[in-house]
């Protein structure tokens, strides 16, 4: 895919973290593609739905439904921010071979380890993926902290 294709759909995941801010949640959002269509989307709904699992990449994949092996294996997944080892480990049991990032200033997942296990990784370094979450993070340090695992 092309440079501004990634932009593109890394729009679509912005737009998914934007509604989870405006519902309350932490602004992170997901879209997964294949072929250059989004079958997925989804935004980090942790607090709107009280649960423990639902990051962006997780609910991206839930929304997209159930898939087979082959059809994961066509996929690209779109994060605003570096996925963490829980969606990392969802990447991978699923063998989703590319993963665009908006940014991993803000967090890094464990990014070597899913090189080391094939996974293409391009990190957009966007400056509104960074802002995002950075005025997130000061208006709400302890939710964030929470959502990371600190």
């Amino acid at each position: 895919m092309t440079q501004s294709e990634h932009l593109k759909f890394m729009k679509e995941a912005v737009k998914e973290a934007l509604k989870g801010y405006a519902e309350g949640g932490i602004p992170i959002g997901a879209v997964l593609v294949q072929e250059g269509k989004i079958i997925g989307r989804g935004h980090n709904r942790r607090v709107q739905k009280d649960s423990a699992i639902l990051h962006a990449e997780t609910d991206c994949l839930e929304n997209a439904g159930r898939l087979s092996a082959k059809d994961y294996k066509k996929c690209v997944i779109y994060s605003t921010l570096s996925p963490c080892d829980m969606c990392t480990g969802a990447i991978l049991l699923y063998k989703i071979p590319v993963v665009v990032i908006g940014e991993n200033e803000t967090f890094r997942g464990p990014e070597t380890c899913a090189r080391k296990r094939g996974v293409k990784l391009i990190n957009l370094d966007l400056p509104e993926c960074k802002k995002i979450m950075r005025d997130f993070i000061a208006e709400t340090p302890r939710l964030w902290d929470e959502d990371i695992g600190e």
